[in-house]
């Protein structure tokens, strides 16, 4: 553990810290952002309501469009002047979300992506690849602070440039990189044409993040890079990368490092609080930003807090696979589908490339998909084999259509669009 006196914190002093943390942030809340002091006088509670953590569920959601409402800094709780960094969203549906940091919320952002790099195998002294985009998104400079926090030597490569980041890892000999999953893969592709097997680069350990993965993609990340593979998880509403993250040794679901962030998991239709165990949305709350203070954040994102015992000694819970976003639902002629449901499939069949993409249409009141996947030839036997694997592991009926290798869209480092919905376009 990089920080075992608090990733081990015995529970009854975690839940101490976590109540208090959060009575400090309402408090600041009620006191210095206007705008959380109307929705906390509108639900009819006020910061002294909070006696109990089980009281936390009286508190209203906090939203994306509460960010977009009050664009763009309209819940920050400190001055301006004393900001240190900005970071914002891309805008692409609707204004941009704007999260401020000050030194306070720097040094935290660094303590828990250290946290998290250490976890995920990086040690002191490593190269670490960063293939995270740097700029407005949070991914590449925050990666960046945990390395420099952890004393990783960091190559700030950012994104995109495949070759040329295949160079440096030859060259630079890394044993950690950090991209998001899909880009692995295609860093893989890129090795495997120069004729380089997974035992011919210097690569270990691969963090990896911004967007849902199957744990068979996992299994194709390391057979074809020779990696460990973790999840790191975060978004920048709460911080950024390194809200939680999977340890290497054990990869059995991502440690939320809960002294900073507090979790919660409910009931995607009515909000309501759901145990550990059950699958609904994560709620999270800021408890230690100074900045941007955010109550029970509504991620969208639908995954469990697995209970339990660990084999690390944390006593931090961890949450399991972020199985999609609640938006990116597909329902389907009455069937919930998410697209990391039909990636498992596609990824269990070693003829077929993981790169695919899905197009909703509706021809009179039927909607239909249409899954467009790589592969080596246009067999009939191999595209009626996935249309039977998806019929019977996910429920649904579907089309595919082969396409020549390479032909489909590849990530450059960031978020990859998985799904076009036509349905509304007729």
């Amino acid at each position: 553990m990089f920080q075992p006196q608090l990733e081990a914190l015995p529970q009854p002093e975690l839940r101490a810290l976590q109540l208090q943390r959060l009575q400090d942030m309402v408090a600041r809340q009620y006191e210095h952002v206007p705008a959380y002091r109307e929705k906390f006088d509108t639900a009819g509670v006020r910061p002294d309501d909070l006696k109990t953590l089980d009281d936390l569920i009286r508190f209203p959601f906090t939203r994306k469009t509460d960010l977009r409402d009050n664009y763009p800094l309209g819940l920050c709780a400190v001055p301006h002047s004393s900001l240190r960094r900005l970071h914002a969203s891309s805008g692409t549906g609707g204004k941009p979300t704007v999260v401020g940091y000050d030194t306070h919320d720097l040094d935290i952002f660094a303590e828990v992506v250290a946290r998290s790099l250490y976890a995920a195998g990086a040690r002191p002294g490593m190269v670490f690849h960063n293939a995270y985009g740097y700029g407005l998104f949070t991914g590449g400079l925050g990666l960046d602070g945990g390395a420099r926090r952890l004393g990783l030597c960091t190559v700030p490569v950012s994104g995109g440039g495949t070759e040329r980041q295949v160079g440096l890892i030859q060259d630079l000999q890394p044993q950690v990189i950090a991209c998001t999953p899909s880009y692995a893969l295609v860093l893989a592709e890129a090795l495997e044409r120069q004729g380089l097997a997974p035992e011919d680069n210097s690569l270990k350990y691969a963090v990896l993040g911004a967007e849902p993965w199957a744990e068979k993609t996992r299994a194709e990340v390391q057979k074809r890079l020779g990696v460990v593979a973790t999840n790191i998880y975060g978004l920048s509403e709460i911080i950024g990368p390194g809200v939680s993250n999977e340890d290497a040794a054990e990869q059995q679901g991502s440690y939320i490092w809960e002294d900073h962030f507090y979790p919660e998991i409910v009931d995607p239709d009515t909000g309501a609080a759901l145990p550990d165990g059950e699958w609904g949305v994560l709620v999270l709350s800021s408890m230690s930003r100074s900045a941007l203070p955010i109550l029970r954040y509504w991620t969208g994102d639908i995954t469990r807090l697995l209970p339990g015992e660990n084999s690390t000694g944390r006593t931090m819970r961890r949450m399991d696979i972020i199985r999609g976003r609640s938006d990116d639902l597909i329902i389907l002629r009455g069937v919930n589908v998410y697209p990391t449901q039909l990636e498992a499939v596609l990824v269990s069949l070693g003829q077929v490339s993981p790169h695919y993409h899905v197009t909703l249409t509706r021809t009179g009141p039927m909607d239909e998909l249409t899954l467009q996947v790589e592969a080596d030839s246009e067999a009939v036997t191999l595209r009626d084999e996935i249309v039977r694997l998806i019929k019977t592991q996910v429920g649904v009926s579907v089309r595919c259509e082969l396409c020549t290798p390479g032909s489909l869209a590849r990530s450059e480092g960031g978020k990859l669009r998985r799904v076009t919905d036509l349905r509304d376009a007729r």
